[in-house]
């Protein structure tokens, strides 16, 4: 099976990071999704800003921080989903739209929330000193 290669946005202010719920799940996960055929890692970062969190990102607002390879989450045992996080640098104030329910500024106090993908990129950024 290959790899579900996903490229998200990590949003942080005040030292927590903008993570949200889609409709009719449980779980937190970070703003991003699927890369479409064609595209490049930042182009899906930024389009997934858009549909989900309303952000009108450019190439030039993203920088690459890191890769997380883990379990993806409600895939049968061995798929992994490949999600590369881009910081983002904006001052528009993020909205949920209509894939989104809610938004959350989330710590490493809601590691419990995050599907395996998620719960490892909160830890890195706890690593990195950017959330508590």
């Amino acid at each position: 099976m290959p790899d579900i290669l996903v490229a998200a946005i990590a949003l942080i202010r005040n030292r927590r990071v903008l993570m949200v719920t889609a409709r009719g799940r449980d779980v937190i996960y970070m703003p991003g999704g699927k890369v479409d055929a064609g595209e490049t890692l930042p182009q899906a970062a930024a389009r997934e800003a858009r549909e989900e969190v309303g952000l009108a990102l450019t190439e030039s607002a993203l920088s690459e921080m890191f890769t997380v390879v883990t379990q993806a989450h409600g895939e049968p045992a061995g798929r992994l989903v490949r999600m590369t996080i881009f910081l983002a640098r904006t001052g528009e104030q993020p909205v949920a739209s209509a894939e989104v329910s809610e938004l959350h500024w989330a710590s490493t106090a809601e590691l419990h929330r995050c599907p395996p993908a998620g719960a490892e990129v909160l830890a890195r950024l706890r690593r990195l000193g950017v959330i508590d």
